[in-house]
């Protein structure tokens, strides 16, 4: 069972690529169950066998590792928590996104970027930024592949949590896939002049190969031509002044002799129209069950209710992710306020938000607390025919819209196009005059 889900993603790159228009960068993401061999299951929902992974693979030259919208972030302020303050035992401060990039302490724009909009995601979700930091790890954390690597660790009742890691992984997996496969995944950078480069060329003779090493004349040939250009110079070298040298084949687990007359080692200059490459990747990847469970956790709080030794529970999520946006109920049970909030019920079904309507005609406090015990961010009053509360679970402000709008002003909140503060605005508040002049009016 796969304990990510990125590798379905390195081994269709070729595709991806395709799809792309051959042009990088371009990213992939994928949501999915992925599995670990937790020998102890514990810490509640954190720990466990079985969880869902988000993950994105964005790919990059490694060459240029700039981002087109590191300026959108590069201002963002936050806690950060570098291996060097940890290694010294100083504490996470804040720092500016754009300075830690500049700094080096963050390998580059991109992964930076994505440091960025992780925080931006994080706290728009509802995470607390004051118990939100960023930790590069150590270096005996890092992946021996890994050019930089930062967790998104929040803090809740078992300590600090790791929730999103975000790890620039070179160019490890493609390579990884491509060497088990045979199959190249690289891309490509045409140029616009050709250009003239100094290439290593091994060329082994596959005749004396033959004649030394008879049947394992293949995996030698093989090992020869993998040679990176520091280890094939120095071949050149001491082929040249001893005339033999010991070489040693992996695939064979033993060293073998080479002679001069086994294999010629040259660099040659020749015109290249495009560079083949392997991209590098960089990789954010989300705990979904973490990211909710601390969610819940930073979202929970009580409050005092009519007496002192009444204490309420609220969850304060934020318009964009609560569950259930908005609640309707009639002030008290009577036909033409049943008849109104069954109206704004259909209005607010067709803008598509999810709602409650209750017209059990409990009293008013009651559903009020009870909606907040649910994190409904908003709940509409049917107090007349004509207009009716809007009230905020976290302030509990309330200010009076008209019966037609009210369905279009819940829509703005909730989708996030306009806050709670910015509505304050617009409409009067609600007082109870103006509800007992309505009546009266109606009367």
């Amino acid at each position: 069972m796969r304990p990510e889900t990125a590798q379905g993603i390195f081994v269709n790159f070729k595709d991806l690529y395709y799809y792309n228009g051959n042009k990088l960068p371009f990213a992939a993401a994928q949501i999915g169950q992925a599995f670990r061999n937790e020998i102890s299951p514990r810490q509640g929902l954190l720990r466990v066998r079985e969880f869902t992974l988000a993950e994105i693979e964005h790919f990059v030259d490694p060459e240029d590792k700039s981002h087109p919208k590191f300026s959108d972030v590069s201002d963002l302020e936050f806690l950060m928590f570098p291996r060097e303050d940890q290694l010294t035992g100083r504490s996470a401060t804040r720092v500016r996104l754009g300075e830690a990039v500049s700094e080096g302490t963050v390998n580059n724009e991109t992964l930076g970027f994505f440091i960025g909009r992780v925080y931006l995601f994080l706290t728009q979700l509802g995470i607390d930024k004051d118990r939100l930091r960023f930790r590069q790890h150590l270096p005996n954390e890092m992946a021996h592949y890994a050019a930089d690597c930062w967790d998104a660790e929040i803090e809740c009742s078992y300590g600090w949590i790791e929730c999103v890691g975000i790890a620039d992984r070179s160019a490890y997996d493609l390579r990884a896939h491509s060497d088990k496969s045979g199959v190249p995944l690289e891309a490509h950078e045409k140029f616009a002049e050709p250009r003239e480069v100094e290439k290593l060329v091994i060329t082994p003779s596959k005749k004396e190969l033959g004649l030394a090493f008879k049947g394992d004349q293949k995996m030698v040939l093989e090992a020869l031509e993998a040679m990176g250009e520091t280890e094939a110079l120095g071949m050149k070298a001491a082929l040249e002044s001893k005339g033999d040298v010991e070489f040693k084949v992996c695939t064979l687990g033993k060293d073998v002799t080479i002679k001069r007359n086994m294999v010629s080692i040259n660099m040659e200059k020749k015109k290249e129209h495009q560079r083949k490459f392997t991209p590098s990747v960089i990789e954010p990847s989300f705990g979904i069950g973490r990211i909710i469970y601390c969610l819940f956790e930073h979202c929970f709080y009580q409050r005092t209710g009519k007496t002192d030794d009444e204490q309420l529970n609220v969850f304060r999520f934020p318009p964009l992710v609560a569950p259930i946006k908005c609640t309707v109920f009639p002030l008290v049970k009577v036909e033409k306020f049943d008849v109104v909030a069954k109206k704004i019920s259909k209005a607010l079904t067709t803008a598509g938000i999810s709602h409650i309507i209750d017209i059990t005609g409990t009293s008013i406090g009651k559903r009020y607390a009870r909606t907040d015990e649910i994190g409904v961010p908003l709940a509409i009053t049917v107090d007349s025919t004509t207009s009716v509360t809007v009230r905020d679970r976290d302030s509990k402000d309330q200010i009076r819209v008209e019966v037609d709008e009210v369905a279009l002003v819940v829509k703005e909140v909730t989708d996030g196009q306009s806050t709670w503060a910015d509505i304050m605005w617009r409409y009067p508040a609600h007082t109870a005059l103006a509800t007992d002049e309505e009546e009266a009016s109606e009367t």
